[in-house]
């Protein structure tokens, strides 16, 4: 049996306390087994495995957030350097790239990348623009560098900051830059692609698993268009941070392996109003098992490109969904391997929002560019969490006349975004197909979101309509007293 929900201020307050209490009793206890090692972690967030969530929304005012250790690693031979690791650069070598080497702002077509190098900030000055200095290690994550199989110590090397920084390259890593459209805003926006990430090359880590390590503000690419290909540190602060902080709150994320600053300064316009100035230049390295997004369908669906859909594809299901790789391939077949990813990408991308749902976070920029095909969190750009409960709260200012992105409208965004994704694949499956799998999300996300408001409300089960309502009831009650 539950308190019955009462709308005034004093009951919510005591109701919010009372709350704010057991999670803190429960997240202390299942806190001391994780560092026990009693209660097993994922060392990453690679996609379709199922995670410990532990302690959600937990953290609370006059309290101290720690980071939640995942425990020793198991032994294998540790890499001395960058340099050293193993890469195996399947994306560049199994799907087609651009044949023009030259790095200038370009339509490309026919191809998924461009092989381009990161651009060295001391390359870029002009007369006048004063001294550049050495680029500086700011933040390295210990336990990304982990999961590469890197050893203790590596971050403090010269050439690991120089790597980091975007002024070296070394040999096994093959540099490129992704090419990929998208729906911004709800409007179709062409062609995209990473016009200030460049993509090192693809590592074999710890556990044999595939990263694919990226730098984000490494210099122009074909695709940057009128931008510099540069970020600043206020931007690379937030991105660093969030990767780590998510993936602990056990959310599927990219994650970020280090944040350098590259001892330059970059002109940017903060609040758009027309006072630019000189900020901070900096670089993130940032590591998923593939930055392959939905964006990438839709670029050569858009041009009708089929071929070129078929080979992204199947170099999908070939390295991160290979339990579908020996089923048929013909689209007339129902159940054939390109609707079982289909159906695949659905589910993870239903509970990656009820991730994002049950812990407040507002990713705001939903852009079809900037959804994972492996459900991860990805492009830390605009983002927030929020404060007093509002789902109309969006932390995207370009977003605020009509707050398409905001926190109450994401799962709505997340079916928009599969929707464009499902058709794209349309000609790899029948239409029929298609739509049998798209209608299943909302049953998943529902379901999704259930479990973590059972969890978080620490419901022994779920009494459907009854449990529903007291969930919606609190909401309501927290919107309307404006409560954490």
């Amino acid at each position: 049996s539950h308190p019955q929900l009462r709308t005034t201020t004093e009951k919510n307050r005591n109701l919010r306390k009372r709350f704010h209490m057991d999670a803190f009793i429960a997240t202390s206890s299942i806190g001391q087994r994780v560092l026990r090692g009693a209660v097993p972690r994922t060392s990453a967030s690679p996609p379709g495995r199922r995670f410990a969530r532990v302690g959600l929304g937990s953290v609370h005012r006059g309290t101290r957030p720690t980071m939640v250790s995942t425990g020793s690693s198991p032994p294998m031979a540790t890499r001395s350097s960058l340099a050293d690791l193993r890469y195996r650069n399947t994306f560049v070598e199994e799907l087609p790239g651009d044949p023009i080497t030259e790095n200038y702002t370009r339509q490309v077509e026919g191809a998924v990348y461009s092989r381009v190098q990161p651009t060295p900030v001391a390359e870029e000055r002009q007369p006048g623009d004063g001294n550049v200095e050495e680029p500086k290690l700011v933040g390295w994550s210990k336990e990304a560098a982990e999961l590469l199989g890197l050893a203790e110590g590596v971050e403090a090397e010269k050439e690991t900051v120089e790597i980091l920084a975007g002024a070296k390259v070394v040999e096994g890593m093959a540099p490129f830059a992704q090419a990929y459209g998208g729906h911004q805003f709800g409007s179709w926006a062409g062609q995209l692609g990473d016009g200030r990430a460049i993509s090192l090359g693809q590592v074999i880590g710890r556990d044999e698993q595939k990263w694919e390590i990226q730098l984000k503000g490494a210099g122009k690419t074909p695709y940057s268009r009128f931008a510099d290909g540069r970020a600043v540190m206020r931007s690379s602060v937030r991105e660093f941070l969030c990767s780590e902080a998510m993936h602990h709150l056990g959310i599927p994320t990219t994650r970020a392996l280090s944040l350098v600053s590259t001892g330059a300064g970059v002109l940017r316009d903060q609040f758009y109003n027309g006072n630019a100035k000189i900020e901070p230049g900096a670089v993130v390295c940032r590591m998923a098992p593939s930055f392959i997004r939905l964006g990438t369908f839709e670029l050569p669906a858009a041009r009708q490109d089929t071929d070129l859909l078929k080979q992204i594809a199947d170099y999908t299901i070939r390295e991160h969904y290979p339990e579908y790789a020996s089923a048929s391939k013909d689209p007339r077949v129902e159940d054939n391997a390109y609707s079982r990813m289909l159906r695949d990408v659905i589910r993870r991308t239903a509970a990656m929002i009820a991730d994002w749902q049950s812990v407040g976070f507002v990713h705001g920029v939903c852009n079809t560019d900037n959804f994972s095909v492996l459900g991860l969190t990805i492009d830390y750009g605009p983002y927030g969490f929020l404060e007093d409960f509002d789902p109309s709260y969006t932390p995207n200012t370009t977003d605020l006349p009509g707050r398409r992105y905001c926190y109450g409208s994401q799962p709505s965004v997340g079916l928009w975004n599969l929707l464009q994704f499902t058709q794209a694949l349309l000609p790899l499956m029948t239409q029929d197909t298609a739509q049998a799998a798209l209608e299943e999300y909302s049953d998943i996300y529902k379901n999704e979101y259930t479990q973590r408001m059972q969890r978080k409300l620490g419901l022994a089960k779920w009494n459907g309509a009854e449990d529903a309502g007291l969930v919606s009831t609190l909401l309501e009650n927290m919107k309307t007293d404006k409560l954490d």
